[in-house]
């Protein structure tokens, strides 16, 4: 995964969302440490099981192939992300063939998600 391009509790990296908006702002709640573990882990999620990455309107669709573990460790990172970046939604669906991860989020979010993997 591509560093998220936000702003963190350690300071700002990217795009933001004004204040006068109303609107979430772009934020990551993780620590330098906490976010080079995350990324880390979806880094090595990509490159056993990431077979299709596709931009959206509202952010991203990334296709995973089953495997051994690999749902669970989906499904791990979304907790996460649902808990530091909740300014996008993050949502996993299964099926036979494919473990799809959907990525929505709406201004400068989705430029951020566009960025990401």
């Amino acid at each position: 995964m591509a560093k998220h391009e936000i702003t963190t509790a350690t300071g700002s990296t990217g795009p933001d969302v004004s204040k006068d908006t109303g609107a979430v702002p772009v934020a990551c709640t993780l620590t330098q440490a906490g976010l080079a573990a995350q990324a880390g882990r979806w880094e090595r999620l990509a490159a056993r099981a990431m077979t299709d990455r596709t931009q959206t309107e509202h952010g991203l669709r990334i296709r995973f192939r089953p495997g051994p573990g690999t749902e669970e460790e989906l499904r791990a990172l979304v907790a996460v992300e649902n808990e530091c970046c909740s300014w996008a939604t993050w949502t996993v669906e299964t099926s036979p063939a494919h473990i799809v991860l959907d990525v929505r989020a709406a201004g400068a979010g989705v430029t951020a998600l566009h960025s990401m993997f």
